[in-house]
C-alpha cells in the first residue's frame, strides 16, 4: 500500500512522543497535605463598673436585675464587677448583691470587701461559668484619707485541665501617683504567677496615664488605640475601664467592644472575646 505524505507524519509525531516520554518517566507524588489548625479556646470577658446597681435616672432604685440581664447578654464567661454592696443599709440590709448577681446569672461568685460601709460591706466581685478556687484578696497601698482599694484574684478551672488565673480590681480615682502605687503593688504580687492571667477593672486612669504604661510592660490590653470611651454613660468622654491579659502565653484578642448600654449603670460595660 502507497503510504500518503500526511500519514508518514502522523507516523513521525507518534514515533518522537514515545520517545519523549520514553526518556521522562511520570512520577507520582503524595497529594498536598494541609497543615493541621488546632482549635484554641474561646472565652468571653466582661468588665463592669456597676455603682452599686442604682441605674443613675433613678437616684433611689436598686435593680440588680438590670445588670443581671447586661451579663446575661454579654453572653460573658468571666465578669470582673466594681462597686458592690453587700447587706448595707444604701442598697438593703439583706442584699448581697454579689451572690445575687450570681444567683440571676447562673454563675459561681467571689466578694472581695474594700471597706466596711453602712452596716455592711463594699467592693468588687468575680462572677464565673467555671468552676473557682485559691480566691484572694489583696489590700492595695492607699495614701491617707483614701478608700482601701484591693485586688481579687483566683484560679479559672478550664476545660480539659486548663487554668488561668483571673483578676478583678478597682484602683483610686484621687491621684495618678496614687494610682500608679497600687498598679505597681499588683504585679508585683503577680510576678511569680506561672498561670496564664486576666486581669479586668475600672482603673480610674486612661490609656495614656503612667499607671497603664506600667501594666503594659506586663500584659496586653484587648484595646490599645483608638478604644471606645467608658464614662459617662451619656456622651462618654474617656476610657478608664480594660481587660488585659499575660504577654507570651499565645492569647489573642478576638474582639473588644463597649456595649452602648445607658441604663443600668454609670459607666459602659466593656466586652471582649479572648482565644487561647
Amino acid at each position: 500500500m502507497k503510504k500518503t505524505p500526511l500519514f508518514i507524519a502522523a507516523l513521525l509525531v507518534f514515533f518522537l512522543n514515545s520517545c519523549a516520554n520514553a526518556q521522562e518517566p511520570i512520577i507520582e507524588t503524595d497529594p498536598i497535605e494541609e497543615p493541621e489548625i488546632a482549635e484554641g479556646l474561646e472565652i468571653k470577658v466582661l468588665s463592669y463598673n456597676v455603682h452599686h446597681c442604682n441605674p443613675p435616672s433613678k437616684p433611689n432604685l436598686i435593680d440588680v436585675e438590670g445588670i443581671a440581664q447586661v451579663i446575661n447578654d454579654s453572653k460573658a464567661d468571666l465578669v470582673g464587677l466594681q462597686e458592690i454592696d453587700v447587706n448595707n443599709e444604701r442598697s438593703g440590709m439583706n442584699l448581697d448583691q454579689a451572690a445575687k448577681l450570681a444567683e440571676l446569672t447562673d454563675m459561681e461568685f467571689y466578694f472581695s470587701k474594700g471597706i466596711d460601709y453602712k452596716g455592711g460591706a463594699y467592693g468588687t466581685a468575680i462572677l464565673s461559668k467555671f468552676p473557682i478556687s485559691n480566691m484572694e484578696t489583696i489590700p492595695l497601698p492607699q495614701e491617707s484619707g483614701t478608700e482601701q482599694r484591693t485586688l481579687s484574684i483566683l484560679t479559672v478551672d478550664l476545660t480539659e485541665g486548663k487554668q488561668l488565673r483571673f483578676g478583678n480590681t478597682h484602683l483610686d480615682f484621687t491621684s495618678d501617683a496614687n494610682a500608679l502605687s497600687q498598679a505597681k503593688a499588683i504585679t508585683s504580687h503577680l510576678e511569680g504567677e506561672k498561670l496564664p492571667i486576666i486581669l479586668v477593672g475600672d482603673f480610674n486612669v486612661e490609656a495614656r496615664s503612667e499607671t497603664i504604661a506600667h501594666f503594659d510592660k506586663t500584659f496586653d490590653r484587648t484595646c490599645e488605640q483608638g478604644c471606645p470611651n467608658t464614662i459617662p454613660v451619656v456622651n462618654p468622654r474617656k476610657a478608664i475601664d480594660f481587660i488585659m491579659y499575660s504577654s507570651g502565653f499565645g492569647i489573642q484578642t478576638m474582639f473588644h467592644e463597649v456595649i452602648q448600654e445607658h441604663y443600668a449603670s454609670d459607666h459602659l460595660p466593656v466586652l471582649a472575646k479572648l482565644r487561647f
